[in-house]
């Protein structure tokens, strides 16, 4: 159970589950948020780092495709979201 997340870490999850980022196809990923870069790339790493966000496909090393929200993502984000409610 992952709990722990800051305000931007799920503000950074809420984006992507709305379809609104793009992640870069390498081992530390990074993230795009409505086609700019995200202005705090340790947050995107740790993400990824956690299975909380992936690529939506795969691509060569570099290339830019759609972030998707991973299941572990999803269950991160509706504990919180309970949590607070």
């Amino acid at each position: 159970m992952i709990t722990d997340l800051n305000h931007r870490e799920r503000a950074t999850l809420r984006a992507v589950a709305e379809g609104h980022a793009e992640i870069s196809c390498s081992c530390e990923p990074d993230l795009f948020i409505d086609g700019l870069s995200c202005c705090d790339q340790s947050t995107a790493h740790r993400l990824a780092r956690l299975g909380l966000i992936a690529p939506a496909h795969p691509g060569k090393c570099g290339d830019l495709v759609p972030a998707l929200l991973t299941e572990a993502g999803a269950s991160a984000l509706g504990e919180v979201l309970a949590i607070a409610a």
